[in-house]
């Protein structure tokens, strides 16, 4: 999924709502689903496994189940997923802190361009966080923070990931990197870059509904070639961001599920939707190591 959304969608776990819990088995089958689905075969054609493009935030009536993925689901045996215990507000509460907090920060009015400064202060005015307390708060973390009064229609409990994890409390969940690694990674961002991004999450807190909705739309239909499109856009134009938060996690990961991929027996693969798609995504990755994976159900990857 595109990035500026996985920053929506993956701070909300910071928050009471997360809490919740989907609800019981509700059927979220779609009959018109193009899900983002790929198996995983030997050049032989041997099934090794699959991945799957996820989102992490949905609205409530978004259905995405499909047989193509009910398939692959009830055959793998083990689950690989970013983060484990993502539905574990304390557990990411206690990540993010030790990395976001940092004494001394300059006012967060300053650390946007000035015509973003009334917006900004406005967006602290949606959460539970005065301006004052991001004296204490790093770039990278208001961000997240901020990213939580920008309105989606779109909650964490509906996540993918949340429901697969679900899906398999019989069966084995791996993770491939960890909360407090993936707030590392946005931890080792440089200021410039951090104010980067807190500057994208104010300009995206002023586009229309439509506009937010975006990537899930695109999600949905499986539209892979619109996602890919919206990895270089925004935030993700900045080459620091792009190479530290999609392109080195992807080559990272692609080299886990390798290994996996030889040791475990069919594995499900199921991560954020943007690390998928493009030429330095995992299906192309998989493909340079010789792996033959195919599209299931949907058009294929450009």
């Amino acid at each position: 999924m595109m990035l500026r959304t996985v920053i929506l969608a993956f701070l909300a776990c910071l928050t009471a709502a997360c809490g919740g819990q989907p609800d019981d088995r509700k059927d979220d089958r779609s009959d018109k689903g193009n899900p983002l689905l790929w198996e995983i075969a030997r050049a032989d054609g041997t099934t090794e496994g699959w991945l799957m493009g996820t989102i992490h935030a949905l609205p409530n009536d978004a259905r995405w189940r499909t047989r193509e993925t009910d398939n692959a689901i009830a055959r793998a045996d083990v689950l690989a997923v970013e983060v484990a215990d993502v539905g574990d507000g304390r557990a990411m509460a206690s990540a993010f802190l030790p990395l976001a907090m940092s004494a001394g920060q300059p006012p967060l009015t300053e650390r946007v361009p000035p015509r973003q400064r009334k917006k900004v202060a406005e967006l602290v005015g949606k959460t539970s966080y005065r301006l004052s307390d991001f004296s204490r708060i790093e770039s990278w973390g208001a961000a997240l923070i901020l990213s939580q009064a920008v309105k989606t229609g779109a909650k964490s409990e509906n996540g993918i990931d949340r429901a697969l994890i679900a899906d398999f409390a019989k069966r084995r969940v791996v993770e491939l990197e960890g909360a407090p690694a993936q707030f590392a990674a946005f931890d080792g961002l440089s200021e410039q870059a951090q104010r980067a991004m807190l500057a994208a999450i104010v300009e995206d807190s002023g586009e229309s509904p439509e506009k937010l909705r975006e990537p899930i739309d695109l999600y949905l239909a499986g539209d892979a070639e619109g996602l890919e499109k919206l990895t270089h856009e925004g935030m993700l134009r900045n080459p620091e961001i792009r190479t530290t938060l999609l392109t080195r996690r992807n080559a990272d990961w692609a080299g886990k599920i390798e290994r996996m991929l030889a040791a475990e027996p069919l594995p499900l693969v199921a991560v954020g939707a943007a690390h998928m798609v493009g030429e330095d995504g995992l299906v192309a990755q998989l493909e340079a190591k010789g792996y033959r994976v195919t599209r299931i159900g949907g058009r294929a990857t450009p």
